[in-house]
C-alpha cells in the first residue's frame, strides 16, 4: 500500500525541518513549499493526499489573511481535498475564518505531536471514506441503468464448461489481463464477474464497460472521469470508469469497437498504470485488474490495422474461448430450468415444466443467440405457454431462423420461407447474420447495414444481441 502524500506550507524553514522529521517517522511521503504561489503550482502538477499550512507567511504575520486566501484557492482546484490550517497567532475568528473557507482542521502553534497526529489520520480517513461513497454512488447509477446482474448463476454440466470454469478460478488467483473471446450471447459478461468473484480484489468494485457504446468524444471523460468545467457540458466532478474500477476490476466488453484515436490512449494507462482526469493535469494511479472481451477476429483486425497490436499483447497475457451454446449441450436443460425459475420470481408467475419432447427440441436447435437467446425464450414462455408443462410445439423453434444468416445471405429465393415472421423477428435474423459475416465486427455490421454505430447498438439492445 502507497504511503500518503502530505504537502506542507510555511515560510519558516524550521517548522518545515520538524514536521517532515515527525511525519516521516510516521511514514508519510512529505512536500515542503515555503510560498502559497509554490502551494498552487505544485496542486497543479502532483497529487497529494492533504495539506497543512500556515496561516500567515511574508506579507504579515498576525491577520490570517494569506492563509485564508491559500485555502480558498485550494478549495476552488480541489474541494475534496482535505485542508489542515495552523498558526502561532491563534484566535477564534481566525479558525472560524478558516473552517469557513474550507478547513477541515485547526492546529495551534507550537502542536502537540499526538494531536498534530491525530488530526491528520482523522481528516485522511474521512476524505477516503467520502471519495469511496463518491465512487460507489456514480457506480450504483451506472450499474443501474446497465441493468447488470451481479449475480447470475453459472451452470457448468458440461465437460468443456467444467475445464473452463476450472481455469477461471486458477487464473482469479493472480492478477493477469484476461481476454475472452466467443460468440455474442455466450456469457462473456457473468464469467468475468465470476473470475472477479473469485479473486483477491473480490472485496472491491466490478465495473463493466462496453466500449463499442461510448461516443469517440466522450471516451477520456468515460473511462478517465472530468473535472466540473472541464468543458461545456461538465457540470459537476464525474468519476471514470478507472477510478471507480480502483483496488478492483475493469471489464472491457465489446474490445474491437475501440477506434484507433482511443486505443493508444488506453494502452498508455495499461503501459504506465496512471491517467489523468479531463480538466486535470495531474496523474492518479490506476490499480486495476483488466479483463476483456470480444466477439471479434482480433488477428484480422490487427492485419487490416483497425486494432493495435501492441494493446492487443497488453491485453492478452492469457487468451480464452468462451463455448457457444450448441457446444454445451449438456448445460442446455439445466440453463432452461434456471432461467424459468429466475422469471419466475421475477414476475411472480408459477414456472412450468418442461417435458422431454421440449428438453429434446432445445438441445437440438443451433442457438445463434446462444444463452442470451435461450433466456428470452423461457421468459416469453412463462407468459405464452398457459400450460403447466411446456411441450415441444409450445417452443416454436421451428418458426424461429431455422439457419442463422439464410435470410441475409440468400434473401431472394429464401424470403418464402419467412413469410410467417413479424419485421422485428426478421431484423433480428438479418443482423445475427451479418455480425456473423463480418466475425462479430460491431463497427463493420453496422457500416454494412447503412447504421450509425449509436443506431447499430440500439438495435441490438432491442433484440437482446447486446
Amino acid at each position: 500500500m502507497k504511503n500518503n502524500k502530505i504537502l506542507i506550507a510555511d515560510d519558516d524553514l524550521n517548522i518545515i525541518a520538524s514536521l517532515k522529521y515527525m511525519l516521516s517517522e510516521e511514514n508519510f511521503d512529505i512536500l515542503a513549499m515555503t510560498t502559497p504561489e509554490a502551494v498552487l503550482e505544485n496542486l497543479k502538477r502532483e497529487s497529494v493526499d492533504l495539506v497543512l499550512i500556515d496561516m500567515n507567511f511574508q506579507q504579515d504575520t498576525t491577520s490570517g489573511g494569506e492563509g485564508l486566501q491559500l485555502v480558498e484557492a485550494i478549495q476552488q482546484f480541489d474541494e475534496t481535498l482535505p485542508i489542515i490550517v495552523m498558526t502561532g497567532w491563534a484566535t477564534i475568528d481566525i479558525a472560524v475564518d478558516a473552517m469557513r473557507a474550507g478547513a477541515k482542521d485547526f492546529i495551534q502553534k507550537p502542536w502537540n505531536n499526538e494531536r498534530m497526529l491525530s488530526a491528520i489520520n482523522t481528516q485522511l480517513k474521512l476524505a477516503s471514506i467520502d471519495k469511496k461513497l463518491n465512487r460507489l454512488n456514480q457506480e450504483n447509477k451506472l450499474l443501474r441503468s446497465q441493468s447488470f446482474p451481479k449475480n447470475n448463476g453459472i451452470i457448468a454440466q458440461s465437460p468443456v464448461m467444467k475445464t473452463l470454469l476450472s481455469s477461471l478460478e486458477e487464473l482469479a488467483k493472480s492478477d493477469m489481463s484476461i481476454l475472452l473471446t466467443g460468440d455474442n450471447g455466450t456469457g462473456k459478461s457473468m464469467l468475468a464477474s465470476y473470475v472477479h468473484q473469485q479473486s483477491s480484489r473480490a472485496e472491491n468494485s466490478f465495473v463493466p464497460v462496453n466500449m463499442g457504446a461510448i461516443p469517440e468524444s466522450l471516451f477520456e471523460s468515460e473511462m478517465f472521469g472530468h473535472l466540473k468545467g472541464a468543458f461545456t457540458d461538465a457540470k459537476e466532478n464525474r468519476v471514470g470508469r478507472f477510478e471507480m474500477a480502483e483496488q478492483g476490476t475493469l471489464f472491457l466488453d465489446e474490445l474491437a469497437n475501440i477506434p484507433m484515436a482511443q486505443q493508444a490512449k488506453l494502452l498508455r494507462v495499461l503501459e504506465e498504470k496512471k491517467f489523468e482526469v479531463v480538466g486535470s493535469s495531474k496523474s492518479l494511479s490506476a490499480d486495476v485488474r483488466i479483463i476483456s472481451a470480444t466477439n471479434c477476429d482480433l488477428a484480422k483486425a490487427i492485419s487490416e490495422q483497425q486494432f493495435r497490436q501492441d494493446l492487443f499483447y497488453r491485453l492478452n497475457t492469457i487468451q480464452l474461448r468462451i463455448p457457444s451454446l450448441h457446444e454445451r449441450i449438456e448445460d442446455i436443460e439445466p440453463l432452461a430450468h434456471y432461467f424459468l425459475q429466475r422469471f419466475s420470481a421475477k414476475y411472480n408467475i408459477i414456472a412450468p415444466e418442461l417435458s422431454s419432447d421440449a428438453v429434446k427440441k432445445l438441445q437440438q436447435y443451433t442457438w445463434p443467440g446462444n444463452i442470451r437467446e435461450l433466456s428470452h425464450l423461457m421468459e416469453k414462455l412463462l407468459f405464452t405457454c398457459k400450460k403447466s408443462v411446456i411441450g415441444g410445439r409450445d417452443l416454436l423453434l421451428e418458426d424461429i431462423h431455422p439457419s442463422a444468416s439464410e435470410l441475409d445471405e440468400n434473401r431472394g429465393d429464401k424470403l418464402a420461407n419467412y413469410s410467417s415472421l413479424s419485421l422485428n423477428e426478421i431484423e433480428k435474423i438479418s443482423m445475427i447474420g451479418r455480425l456473423k459475416h463480418h466475425r462479430g465486427n460491431a463497427t463493420e455490421t453496422a457500416k454494412s447495414l447503412g447504421l450509425s454505430r449509436s443506431g447499430f447498438y440500439r438495435r441490438m439492445g432491442k433484440h437482446g444481441l447486446d
